[in-house]
């Protein structure tokens, strides 16, 4: 009489098959066990029910609780106990991205954290060697996994972009299927590894993907399209797999010669009787062993992946789900706009700032987000996972161009979120929006899953709009929901990755750079310091004549041609008005 469920599965075939009971069946059986057995079906409801509400919604947060950073520390230490140290990554197969694992490691080295008994920053093991260098652990971990990914299969080495997951614990074989949710967080990554680490493979994995998003993923009107499935023709993989032979009449010798090498072409088939592509030699490993110039062979590969790419274009597509989802477009967005940046490519922004005005127009009222559009149709109330999201992407948008219009809708946004959705007893945030449906029960999540947790993102991006615009309230909304997950953490922080950034943050504010002044000036300084700060500062280059500022942002005035205004948190150096003052100031 509740519409409490009481029997489930994933999935049913219309004839019985490998075990499984046909659909109609099926209905006929639980039909049957519903009108038979009904006390024992209302007892089952009950237990259910108990058990649900002991799970993910969360403890009261305990105003006395004192946050610091322990748990980051134990979560990089839970990481090095998994990690594979042959193929990256963490576990064995199959094997996923984890990009929230990948990104913690990194900040953690930044901030400097400990790990292993070590100091990763300013511990000289003896032979000059700093731990800040590539002594890190944290750091070694995060990119040598980032590396093999880029190698493996689970990257498409023709047309850029990742596939979900690999089947096997060397990042060979993967489920085909593309998901713009994977890509989103590992474009970003790939972007700030290269900024770190300055390997071209990086930059070249992150451009690829940029590449394939705006290529395939993108629709007329700006949003980004949810997937690509993983078969065409019925068959998995088909799309992507060659035959040498294939490749052999697409490329000259001396192209084929380098690509098989490079590709494993000229390797046993890896793929039911044909070849997926991996990088099975590096170009350096060719040009080594082969005693020839490397530029040579890089010309040769580039050659043979335009050719073998325009050649797979003309095959039968993998089917596209183009639904455009609020959540996975704000991954993206924020994707975009880091390797934009990064990379210093303003297409890259310009498709980011398209897909923004597309969720503007499209997927907000002016007071509520939409979560889904297909077909010109919008629909559905939005979830805690959108809201955040898309402040946090807008931020890092407003970090690579200013806009008092897009500062304006993610502030409305975080508004909604306060009010709609968040546990003013308690702390932290519900899925679902106070007006939301009645559903069996309103989760509360702090742990990550296919996605960051929207708690953890959600505190995240109100620490950073909070510090930003001043407004109190979301840093205290921050601050309770960190409290209100501090148990979960504590018991389980390697499933709360998301959380742990903003633990981080919390702990220690990023360092943000506001310039004011005349828009060509502050343009010149924002690309000069933005090339050499580290991947956790952000650098917002406001002019001096924008209007309806944030108190906190308006105050910050100057009679100079540019000025930068240097903060953490709410603590802020003198302001600095010559750009090689600023440059010695920034380290």
């Amino acid at each position: 009489d509740n519409h409490t469920p009481f029997f489930g599965g994933t999935y049913f075939p219309p004839e019985p098959r490998h075990g499984l009971p046909d659909f109609k069946s099926l209905l006929t059986r639980v039909n049957e066990v519903f009108q038979e057995q009904r006390p024992a079906i209302v007892e089952q409801n009950a237990a259910f029910m108990e058990a649900l509400e002991q799970t993910t919604t969360g403890e009261a947060g305990d105003p006395e609780t004192r946050l610091d950073a322990r748990p980051v520390d134990v979560c990089v230490e839970q990481l090095a106990r998994v990690f594979d140290r042959r193929d990256g990554g963490f576990g064995g197969a199959p094997k996923f991205p984890h990009p929230g694992n990948i990104e913690l490691l990194i900040i953690h080295y930044l901030r400097g954290g400990e790990m292993l008994g070590s100091r990763l920053r300013g511990n000289d093991d003896g032979d000059g060697n700093d731990a800040s260098g590539s002594n890190s652990v944290a750091l070694d971990m995060a990119c040598f996994t980032l590396e093999k990914m880029a190698e493996g299969g689970i990257y498409d080495q023709v047309g850029g972009g990742f596939c979900r997951y690999s089947v096997d614990a060397r990042w060979l074989i993967p489920h085909f299927e593309k998901m713009l949710y994977d890509n989103g967080p590992l474009l970003a990554l790939y972007a700030n590894a290269w900024r770190i680490s300055g390997r071209g493979l990086f930059r070249q994995t992150a451009r690829g993907t940029a590449e394939w998003v705006m290529r395939e993923m993108q629709s007329g009107d700006g949003g980004y399209f949810s997937s690509l499935d993983a078969d065409s023709e019925g068959e998995e993989g088909k799309f992507y797999t060659w035959e040498p032979g294939e490749a052999h009449r697409l490329l000259s010798e001396a192209e084929f010669d380098d690509f098989a090498r490079y590709s494993g072409l000229d390797r046993p088939d890896n793929f039911e009787g044909r070849w997926h592509l991996y990088v099975a030699e590096s170009p350096e490993e060719i040009a080594r062993k082969s005693s020839r110039d490397l530029e040579e062979i890089e010309r040769n590969l580039q050659s043979a992946r335009e050719k073998l790419f325009a050649d797979r274009e003309r095959r039968i597509r993998p089917g596209r789900d183009d639904k455009i989802l609020t959540s996975w477009n704000a991954l993206m967005l924020k994707g975009m706009s880091i390797t934009a940046l990064r990379l210093q490519e303003p297409g890259y922004y310009d498709s980011a700032q398209r897909c923004l005005e597309f969720i503007h127009a499209n997927m907000w009222d002016g007071k509520r987000l939409a979560a889904t559009s297909k077909d010109g149709k919008t629909h559905l109330n939005a979830y805690l996972d959108d809201y955040a999201f898309l402040i946090d992407a807008i931020v890092h948008m407003l970090a690579y161009k200013w806009s008092g219009k897009w500062l304006e809708f993610a502030m409305q946004l975080a508004d909604t979120l306060l009010e709609q959705f968040f546990d003013a007893d308690a702390g932290g945030f519900f899925f679902t929006s106070h007006d939301h449906e009645t559903l069996l029960q309103r989760r509360k999540d702090f742990t990550d899953d296919s996605l960051p947790s929207g708690n953890g993102t959600a505190a995240l991006a109100l620490l950073l709009l909070g510090h930003l615009t001043g407004r109190q309230d979301y840093l205290d909304a921050a601050e309770r929901t960190l409290k209100c997950g501090w148990s979960t953490l504590e018991r389980m922080p390697h499933a709360c990755t998301a959380l742990l950034m903003a633990l981080l943050e919390y702990d220690n504010p990023r360092r943000v750079i506001i310039l004011r002044g005349e828009e060509d000036a502050i343009a010149r300084w924002h690309r000069e310091i933005a090339a050499e700060l580290d991947i956790r500062s952000l650098v917002f280059a406001i002019p001096g004549a924008e209007q309806g500022l944030p108190e906190l942002i308006g105050e910050k005035t100057t009679d100079e041609a540019a000025t930068a205004f240097v903060c953490n948190g709410f603590t802020c150096l003198e302001p600095v008005s010559d750009l090689e003052e600023l440059r010695q100031m920034l380290g």
